[in-house]
């Protein structure tokens, strides 16, 4: 049964479609619900986000080892990002994370979170840790960076440098967005522009089946280099001390005197070559900001030159570097 946010019954609300299928994509006016998260106002509807719990005295000492983040000596209501990579080093599951010193809560992609649960639960062996998906009893929801608004009393809440995301009890949401000490509410296609203007990468949008965690430029967040063994950290270190990635993110200034922008997988070529050139990457993110116009994410291969200009899809595209060649 898909799943479908309470707040899609709120005035303006108009659905998402693809990974955020189940939130409002935006409340009637994009640009206005951009500027005000820009400014430190409203809230995102989250829910749609995966979350699951981690209890047990060994818990941290677990899951330090399956993931590529340091968690072992995690501080409690300390936020941290954590991949799982496949054996070569391919990603397979983004998790946030924070610990609020009895449990740890991560949320994650929408829909991927049973099978991340299915992997952490094949690798309990004898460690003292339980699992349980909570993503029926909690809704994520984002005060964005600036918010004045204090958190509802009880609720837990993971501070990142991009805002504060809330574990809201499910039954609590519609309340929430009635309470106007939160202000209005912003709609995803607005946090996913601020998220493409500040380079963040999404896993399964900036990633796919063979992509490290170099190419998008999540060494040193999501993938500390300082930590002992996990599936795929040969990769990891291989490619860090010896070599270089073969593709690299690109931030792409798109040309805003199309009617439409480029989607996700639309292929990425030398403007030079035309429409019907060689492939060097594809889209894997784009959106309408409200300042910079149509701008979008893309992985290309490490030797695209970085002046060279870009066609994304057929739109006249100039790239600016997020990891360099």
């Amino acid at each position: 049964m898909r799943y479908a946010s309470p707040l899609l019954s709120l005035p303006g609300a108009v659905p998402s479609e693809g990974r955020d299928e189940g939130v409002a994509a935006h409340y009637g006016d994009l640009f206005r619900e951009q500027r005000a998260l820009a400014a430190g106002s409203g809230f995102v509807d989250l829910s749609h986000r995966g979350v699951l719990t981690v209890t047990g005295s060994d818990r941290l000492s677990w899951l330090h080892l399956l993931l590529t983040q340091h968690v072992s000596e995690l501080p409690p209501h300390e936020a941290t990002e954590a991949l799982v990579l496949s054996a070569n080093g391919h990603v397979e599951h983004g998790l946030s994370l924070v610990d609020d010193g009895e449990t740890v809560w991560i949320h994650t992609e929408p829909g991927d979170q049973a099978a991340l649960l299915e992997y952490l639960e094949s690798m309990k062996f004898f460690y003292r840790v339980e699992l349980t998906d909570r993503t029926e009893d909690f809704a994520l929801v984002l005060l964005p960076a600036g918010s004045l608004a204090e958190a509802p009393e009880g609720v837990l809440v993971r501070q990142t440098p991009y805002g504060r995301e809330l574990f809201l009890p499910r039954e609590r949401l519609r309340e929430f967005a009635e309470d106007g000490r939160f202000g209005p509410p912003a709609g995803v296609l607005a946090h996913e522009a601020l998220r493409v203007e500040a380079h963040r990468p999404r896993v399964g949008l900036e990633t796919d089946h063979r992509t490290i965690p170099h190419e998008i430029g999540l060494i040193g967040t999501a993938v500390h280099l300082q930590k002992g063994c996990y599936r795929g950290q040969e990769t990891v270190a291989r490619v860090h001390n010896l070599g270089k990635p073969p593709r690299r993110l690109v931030f792409l200034h798109l040309d805003g005197s199309e009617v439409t922008i480029p989607g996700h997988g639309d292929p990425v070529r030398l403007a030079s070559d035309g429409p019907e050139g060689r492939q060097l990457g594809f889209v894997t993110s784009s959106a309408r900001h409200h300042e910079l116009g149509p701008i979008a994410l893309a992985l290309v291969k490490r030797n695209v030159p970085l002046d060279a200009p870009l066609l994304a899809g057929t739109t006249a595209a100039a790239q600016e570097p997020v990891v360099q060649p």
